[in-house]
């Protein structure tokens, strides 16, 4: 690993952790030629399949497009940073188990919205709003009746 610093060559591995989930090992590293540390991370890489856009184009998976879905859903709603990354790593993980070289973008922002749903009303409702293309109030007044349901443990909590 070469030092981000000096760009020496020659680094050594002063500490390493694996993750709670398991999924990546953080290492601490010391450079031999100027001393400076820094951190490392490293995580399975996996070929993700093709996405499949409504328009028939095909383009890499992003995971950076879909913490960006995640992330404009839930600006200033208080669900922590983790939350999301479980979510993606879950989303990732299903995408996977399909087996498939493509998969359409539909999908997986169909997984986004159940992720959301799980997570945080209000970012559901907005992600719902842009995704299905809400063109009218009652759009939102049915999304909202869906996650309001009688019974549910989300209901209860909105309606307090």
């Amino acid at each position: 690993m070469r030092c981000p610093y000096c760009k020496a060559e020659d680094t050594a591995v002063i500490d390493s952790r694996e993750s709670e989930d398991g999924d990546s090992v953080r290492r601490r590293r010391q450079c031999e030629a100027c001393g400076k540390r820094f951190t490392t991370y490293e995580r399975v890489e996996l070929s993700m399949p093709m996405v499949v856009k409504s328009s028939g184009n095909r383009v890499p998976y992003d995971r950076e497009k879909v913490r960006t879905g995640f992330m404009r859903a839930l600006h200033k709603r208080p669900v922590p940073t983790e939350y999301v990354d479980q979510s993606i790593n879950r989303i990732e993980q299903r995408v996977l188990a399909f087996g498939e070289r493509e998969v359409a973008s539909r999908v997986i922002g169909e997984m986004v919205m159940r992720e959301l749903k799980k997570m945080d009303d209000v970012a559901y409702i907005r992600f719902a709003s842009v995704y299905e293309d809400f063109q009218r109030v009652d759009d939102f007044r049915e999304a909202i009746l869906e996650v309001k349901k009688p019974g549910t443990k989300r209901a209860r909590r909105i309606e307090k």
